[in-house]
């Protein structure tokens, strides 16, 4: 059986993963007979938000514990994420993946990525391992891959506009499509960039998931 690892960036769209996203990828994955295991980066997350009003919350949460609770527990440190243990990578988006994976939401296209989830993230593009990234975390590609590398973030301009300033080359992309850069092995698509039912983002993720698996 194939097995994905799979990057989580919190609990919840606003600071964290987009739950939705990660449990439709997560169903998708077994649904294609592959098996996932989770990670997440071990830090504290940039904000916490009440998803209810929409406020900043004067608190502290922890990404990796957040993540566990989509995860039911079947997640680890991405430190320890080892390329040679998974045949493919897949990152949902949300919130998160623009302020705990990186710091896009704060810094833009002047952004930075945590140290592990770089390394863990160019382990399976040296590796020529195929690669998923949905919703924002697109945003990531450039960062690891050369430039010209080919992804989406769905139709969004100033998002777009970062990416390509990233180095990347920027397609727009429908809700239920998918963007695949076979040079880089590495397939991309909106979620809930454009998503605005639960059905809408799960077309392009069970397509981007099958193919993913396919790829393998």
């Amino acid at each position: 059986m194939k097995k994905i690892a799979v990057i989580l960036s919190g609990s919840g769209v606003f600071d964290g993963a987009e739950i939705h996203e990660a449990v439709l990828a997560l169903h998708a994955i077994e649904k294609a007979r592959a098996s996932w295991h989770c990670f997440a980066p071990n830090i504290d997350q940039l904000n916490v938000i009440n998803h209810q009003t929409g406020d900043e919350m004067d608190e502290k949460r922890n990404v990796l514990i957040e993540a566990a609770r989509i995860a039911r527990g079947n997640i680890e440190d991405v430190a320890k994420l080892n390329v040679d243990e998974y045949d493919a990578l897949l990152l949902p988006g949300g919130f998160g993946a623009a302020k705990n994976l990186t710091d896009f939401a704060v810094n833009g296209a002047e952004c930075s990525i945590n140290t592990h989830v770089a390394s863990a993230c160019r382990a399976f593009a040296l590796a020529k391992k195929p690669a998923g990234y949905l919703c924002i975390a697109p945003i990531i590609i450039p960062m690891i891959y050369p430039n010209g590398v080919k992804g989406t973030v769905g139709k969004d301009q100033a998002a777009a506009a970062a990416f390509n300033q990233l180095g990347g080359q920027h397609v727009d992309c429908a809700v239920e499509d998918v963007i695949f850069d076979p040079e880089h092995v590495v397939l991309s698509s909106p979620a809930y960039m454009l998503a605005e039912t639960i059905s809408q983002a799960s077309a392009g993720i069970d397509k981007l998931v099958t193919h993913l698996v396919e790829l393998t």
